[in-house]
């Protein structure tokens, strides 16, 4: 009976130690991609092997029990090298704001899942959370019928249902101007880009996104289009001189290398950073559960808060932030 669970922990170890490995290789290929999303679970399957071979004391030849401690314990470090600057202990690369900052701006996105139906607990959260910027991501026909009982606190509005999934739904309590609508590199995958006047007068671009995953799905050509798409938004960000947000459900985790190439350059930064991991996806999952939707903004943006709101029946958690613009 313990020998076959030692032989159990041995392959579980070779199994979490080859994944780990392959998931720090650079490559496009979608299955390669996806093993970096469970950092974390894959994390606490490494610390939980690490501890029941120090419990077992096995094998006994002291050369390959050090061997099998030194790689998992690698194993540990490559996962917590990935996860460390999203710890609460970490550095804040976007600053707090100082208490009573004036101009403010509050911003609620939410992936509604298409065949999710349960409209009035969206309605209610929206309501409850009054922000200033709704942007609802996935929304066909039937879900821009749902949000119109909002409609007349948001005056503002940019409308795109979609039957493929990629539809973006944009209400605004603050006035619109310059807005566009692109697709991001592939037909029928939106990316709305626009501007929003704050009550003291000042303009801030706001871009939302939902490019494709790294998995064939719907779009099975859009296989690595995803840091091409997120290439041509880091492009945009850079020729605008306004503070800008970039908000959406990227299809990606916030370790990412493609994820990344929005903060590469230092024009944007992860507001994640420093306060916590806040797994959007999958809500309907206790263990499955990865960041994939975000806010990335520039300088001199501080936060007020960011929060993971309660569950409105979609496989994503609404993300909320708000944020402060020094005054000037």
């Amino acid at each position: 009976m313990l020998t076959g669970f030692r032989y159990l922990l041995a392959m579980l170890s070779a199994l979490a130690l080859l994944l780990t490995l392959v998931s720090v290789v650079p490559s496009s290929e979608w299955w390669v991609q996806m093993l970096g999303f469970p950092r974390f679970q894959t994390l606490v399957v490494l610390t939980a092997l690490l501890l029941g071979w120090l419990a077992l004391r096995w094998p006994a030849h002291w050369r390959v029990r050090q061997g099998l401690l030194i790689g998992l314990g690698a194993g540990i470090g490559v996962q917590v090298f990935f996860l460390w600057p999203y710890l609460p202990f970490a550095p804040k690369e976007v600053p707090n704001a100082p208490a009573g900052a004036s101009t403010r701006i509050r911003i609620l996105i939410i992936n509604v899942l298409m065949k999710n139906r349960q409209d009035e607990r969206l309605r209610q959260l929206v309501q409850a959370v009054q922000p200033d910027v709704l942007l609802a991501l996935e929304p066909d026909a039937w879900w821009a019928r749902a949000l119109r009982p909002l409609q007349p606190a948001y005056p503002y509005r940019v409308e795109l249902p979609r039957d493929n999934a990629y539809g973006m739904i944009l209400y605004s309590r603050l006035p619109l101007a310059h807005t566009q609508v692109q697709n991001l590199l592939q037909h029928g995958v939106p990316s709305i880009r626009t501007r929003l006047r704050l009550p003291d007068g000042r303009q801030v671009t706001f871009f939302g996104i939902h490019p494709t995953p790294p998995i064939p799905d719907t779009y099975p050509d859009g296989v690595g289009l995803r840091g091409k798409a997120l290439q041509k938004v880091t492009d945009a960000v850079r020729q605008n001189e306004r503070p800008t947000i970039v908000a959406g459900d990227f299809n990606d985790v916030s370790w990412s290398g493609t994820i990344h190439q929005l903060t590469r350059e230092g024009e944007l930064h992860d507001v994640r950073l420093g306060r916590g991991l806040y797994n959007t996806f999958d809500a309907r999952s206790t263990l499955a559960r990865w960041p994939l939707d975000h806010f990335f903004v520039s300088e001199p943006f501080q936060v007020v808060a960011l929060k993971r709101l309660p569950d409105v029946g979609s496989d994503h958690f609404p993300l909320y932030i708000e944020l402060a613009l020094p005054d000037r």
